[in-house]
């Protein structure tokens, strides 16, 4: 498919590219843990995707400060499709530069976005290098079935300077990323056990203690969930998947039957495959992926009651041009392009802020406001690494010593609700694996100025951890993520994570979002600027050190304290305040 007015455009244009480069974006070194084999040969063949300038992001943005904002005149006033196209669609000079370019090279371009400001170009090793003074080489990582081709440099040729925004996949490194890794698979006597506590919390007594894994009906209790039906059919709730899993079906009915008996059994999720088939995994094939899977899945379906779920499950590649960032893309162009899109979507997967280059990391961050300004919450998981990034690598000399804490992305992007992770009851508290602090890409939004202004004068003059005080902060809040229940291949087993908390606070904004669409209200949207305006409908969670679940307690960390802060964000949610939050707003 050639671009809107391309057939026209290239009629008349005779031109010949530009020799003079401008550089675009390049990296010292590739990340750790990949390894150049050298050069990639000339006659490889890549696909090279190119974001095109957007109209309006700055128009974009104040369009949804304003109909974000509780008191707002515009407030929750969502856009259409159409509307938000008319913000981020490249104007027609940036396409006519584009296709210019394209021809004088023999390159044929091809749209991948609804908005048309997504197109790819097929071309060899030897062209890309030359059209974008880049040098290509052949990078492996033991994280990767195959070789990937990448640059650590790469530019645009003047005539494409101010029109093009990002060349992907260029300087982006990335491999699969999750944002839970610690699984307890508990004894037979200990599964028994979990089924007993689920039972009491049903009929009122305690479910609080910590080595005792939650279940939907703890959760429930907690944060005061209904369990009543959803009545409203369309409002959904999407959970996200890569490399093509799917949870198990069969999984997922063990876990109903075992935590959420008082729902069918059959209770189930529609599957949305990209680029691939769809079928089923079985479950003797299944790994990590699945169990990703089945997480996000059960945690949603068991406790969203009726309201209707979607899995989106896309191909995603470790071979060649592909990766994480590319999936995330396509997850984006797949929410733009519908016409009635879930009200919440929800992620588990959390790389740093530096795996996907610079570029790369903001155009996908203003994917996230053109979602957030359609009405669809966008969570993301906070991370399980505490400060220092994903996941621990306590293994690596000198980690846990490190005091310049990495961000997560997407969750310290400002158009995305960063959810963290809680353990316990009685206090509830911050788990010391939960992600959080400051970027050093985006900075600090309106919304949370205040919050983080208060945190920020909680640490001592000479608090050694580095960070960008002047960043998005994150969280924006936090929920049960130190140990729960959930089946995988039929067994019983608990985990902790981060993983599991973006889902369990997609199911509470779902959950109210069913009883707005049936008042006749429109839904959460994008839920930052309320969530902070209604703070006093979390519980605040004081305690807790985000030095990540392998390091000494006394790495330099974060800790919680009286009001935000980047480990829980504003709090856990109180379900019945919110609610009445959700409807005086």
């Amino acid at each position: 498919m050639l671009l809107p007015a391309l057939a026209n455009v290239l009629a008349l244009l005779s031109v010949v590219s530009c020799t003079r480069l401008a550089v675009h974006e390049s990296r010292r070194a590739a990340p750790s843990g990949f390894t150049s084999l050298g050069a990639a040969p000339d006659s490889h063949t890549l696909t090279l995707k190119f974001a095109l300038t957007p109209k309006n992001i700055p128009g974009l943005e104040q369009k949804l400060a304003s109909i974000s904002t509780p008191g707002s005149s515009e407030f929750r006033q969502w856009l259409s499709k159409d509307e938000v196209k008319a913000f981020v669609q490249p104007s027609n000079e940036t396409v006519s530069a584009f296709a210019s370019f394209a021809l004088a090279n023999d390159l044929a371009p091809t749209v991948l976005s609804p908005n048309g400001d997504w197109v790819s170009l097929t071309l060899s090793v030897a062209t890309a290098n030359k059209l974008f003074g880049a040098r290509f080489e052949t990078f492996t990582h033991e994280a990767l079935t195959q070789p990937i081709t990448r640059t650590l440099s790469i530019s645009l040729p003047s005539e494409l300077v101010g029109h093009v925004k990002v060349i992907h996949p260029s300087t982006s490194f990335s491999t699969s990323t999750f944002a839970s890794d610690q699984i307890y698979p508990p004894s037979r006597r200990n599964i028994e056990k979990q089924v007993t506590v689920q039972r009491d919390a049903e009929t009122g007594k305690d479910c609080d203690g910590i080595e005792i894994p939650m279940t939907p009906a703890c959760l429930q209790k907690l944060y005061g969930m209904p369990s009543t039906p959803a009545t409203q059919q369309d409002n959904s709730v999407m959970v996200t998947g890569y490399w093509s899993t799917s949870p198990n079906r069969t999984d997922l009915s063990t876990f109903l039957e075992d935590y959420r008996s008082d729902i069918p059994s059959t209770t189930t999720y529609d599957l949305i495959p990209i680029g691939h088939d769809g079928v089923q995994m079985p479950p003797s094939e299944a790994g990590i992926l699945q169990l990703e899977a089945n997480l996000d899945i059960q945690y949603t379906a068991g406790l969203v009651t009726g309201v209707p779920v979607q899995f989106l499950s896309v191909e995603t590649p470790s071979t060649e041009v592909e990766g994480v960032a590319t999936a995330f893309l396509e997850t984006s162009l797949y929410l733009q392009g519908l016409e009635n899109p879930p009200s919440v979507v929800t992620t588990s997967y959390a790389p740093t802020e530096t795996d996907f280059g610079e570029s790369m990391t903001r155009k996908l961050c203003d994917s996230y406001m053109a979602l957030g300004a359609r009405g669809i919450s966008v969570l993301f998981a906070s991370g399980d690494g505490g400060v220092r990034g994903t996941h621990d690598y306590s293994s690596i000399p000198g980690f846990c010593e490190n005091n310049d804490f990495l961000a997560i992305f997407p969750a310290s992007c400002p158009w995305v609700t960063a959810v963290g992770a809680t353990q316990g009851i009685h206090p509830e508290v911050a788990t010391n694996l939960t992600g959080g602090g400051f970027s050093a890409l985006f900075p600090r939004p309106w919304y949370q100025d205040e919050a983080a202004e208060k945190f920020l004068k909680t640490l001592p003059e000479d608090f050694p951890g580095k960070f960008n005080r002047s960043g998005r902060a994150y969280p924006d809040v936090a929920v049960q993520g130190g140990n729960l229940a959930y089946i995988f291949r039929g067994r019983s087993m608990a985990i902790a994570g981060t993983s599991l908390s973006s889902p369990i606070f997609a199911s509470v904004i779902a959950t109210i979002n069913d009883r707005l669409k049936a008042a006749g209200k429109p839904v959460l949207g994008f839920l930052n600027p309320w969530i902070y305006a209604n703070a006093d409908a979390f519980t605040d969670i004081t305690v807790g050190h985000n030095s990540g679940y392998e390091c000494p307690v006394e790495s330099v960390a974060f800790d919680a304290t009286e009001g935000w802060d980047p480990l829980t964000g504003v709090g856990s949610p109180i379900f019945d305040k919110l609610l009445d939050a959700a409807f005086k707003s």
